[in-house]
Parts: C-alpha cells; structure tokens; sequence
C-alpha cells in the first residue's frame, strides 16, 4: 500500500517508486557529503602538519621515511647519485610546463632515497632536456619535507620511464616499482622535497605546497552534495503534497 495521510486539506500520496528513489538518491547523497566531509578533515591535518611543521633535527642517518608522517620534515646526510636523475614531466609552475628533477641520494646504511630537487621550465623542444648535471662530491646535507610520488588522475597521464633510455631519463607520475626497475635499485617509497634554502645543487624553483585539493573545496563539495539532499527532499514533498479535491 502506498503512504497516504491527510493534513490541512492536503493529502500526501507518493508512489512506492517515487518513494524507493528518493530514498536511494537520498543515501548517496548523504554519503557523498559525509565522504567530502572526511575528506577535508584528513587535508587540513596534512595541511596543518605542512604549514607548522617543526624544524628537523639533523641526523647522519634519516629515519625510515616510509613510516614517518607524510610532510614531517628530516634532516640528514647523503651521497648525490648525480649521473641516475629522473625528469618528471607534465609539472606546471605559474601556468608554465616544465620538469620536477628526481636525483637518488644513498645513505651512510646503504639506503637509496629519491630528493626531489625542484622545478625547471620547459625548453620548448622535447629533445632538449634542461641541464641538471651537478658539480662537486662527497657527502651533502639534505634537508626537506617528507612526501608522496605525485599522482596521476588519469592513466593515460602516466609514462614510465624507458629501460634503453639514457639519462636523464624522462618520466610522467611513474610508479615507486617503475623507478626502481629503472634505477636498478631499492627505494624508499617515499621521497623527500628538498628545501628552499639549500644552495649549490641547481638554483630550481622551490614553491612547495600540499598536494591536492585544499580542505575548504572538500567542505564546499559536502555542503553541495547535502544541499541537494534537501532539494531532492523539497521535490519530494511538492511532488507528492496535494489538495484534496
């Protein structure tokens, strides 16, 4: 039996499919807002950790980056693996294209971590790779953020790097498992976002920010999905509120 009742003479008669629908469109739209929600709440503790993250404290050796907290920051000591660089491609900077550089460094225990030296523009020819050879030896300091391999919203956005290509090798939101294969090495799966201040390892542009969506998008993406939840209610009840002839 349908639901009916009466009240100030106007009857409430909707149909059973008209109610299910409702009902379904009704959970997902809840869900979509709670989900936004979340999602939000997760980015500005990220966000605050970026932003208020402590000085590091300097060690020899680097914690293990994998279970560190993402955006954490670290100081340590390492080798530049300068002949072994990646060139992430496809990175914008101010509306201009360009390359992220990727240069491995090893540690005093035989660890392989990737620094992410910074950004370089793009030649405007694809057979000219920018210069990113680096000068110099021995044992530097690193310092940075802790961060994720940037990823790729779509799959064809992504170009590993080639085994017979030499190097630099040139590379599009590559996988942790590709850039090993191609290194020959065991990497941290995380990488680090080397800071602003350190010089005399390529003068690259440096302007780090958290990845992503900011917390309020995500905020106004429930608040959008909640609010058609109420729409979808007001429908409802106009569609289905009549007077009693």
């Amino acid at each position: 039996m349908p639901i009916r009742f009466s009240a100030s003479g106007r009857q409430f008669a909707p149909s059973w499919h008209m109610t299910l629908l409702t009902l379904v469109l009704l959970g997902v739209f809840v869900s979509l807002g709670q989900w936004q929600w979340n999602r939000g709440v997760d980015k500005r503790v990220l966000w605050d950790r970026f932003e208020h993250s402590a000085v590091p404290v300097y060690s020899a050796r680097p914690p293990n980056l994998d279970e560190v907290p993402r955006y954490s920051r670290v100081a340590f000591s390492g080798r530049y693996q300068s002949q072994r660089q990646f060139l992430l491609d496809n990175r914008i900077n101010n509306g201009r294209p360009g390359y992220e550089v990727l240069t491995p460094v090893t540690t005093s225990d035989g660890r392989w971590i990737l620094v992410n030296r910074g950004w370089v523009p793009f030649s405007g020819y694809r057979d000219r790779l920018p210069e990113i050879s680096m000068h110099g030896g021995g044992t530097a300091t690193i310092s940075g953020y802790v961060d994720e391999l940037p990823s790729a919203g779509l799959a064809s956005g992504r170009a590993a790097p080639g085994a017979d290509d030499p190097w630099p090798k040139v590379t599009a939101y590559p996988t942790h498992e590709e850039l090993e294969l191609a290194l020959g090495e065991k990497l941290a799966r995380r990488i680090v976002l080397l800071d602003r201040g350190i010089t005399g390892y390529g003068d690259y542009v440096r302007a780090w920010s958290p990845g992503g969506l900011s917390p309020d998008r995500h905020f106004s993406y429930a608040i959008q999905w909640w609010g058609f939840a109420v729409v979808l209610l007001v429908i409802y009840f106009g569609l289905n509120f009549r007077k009693v002839s």
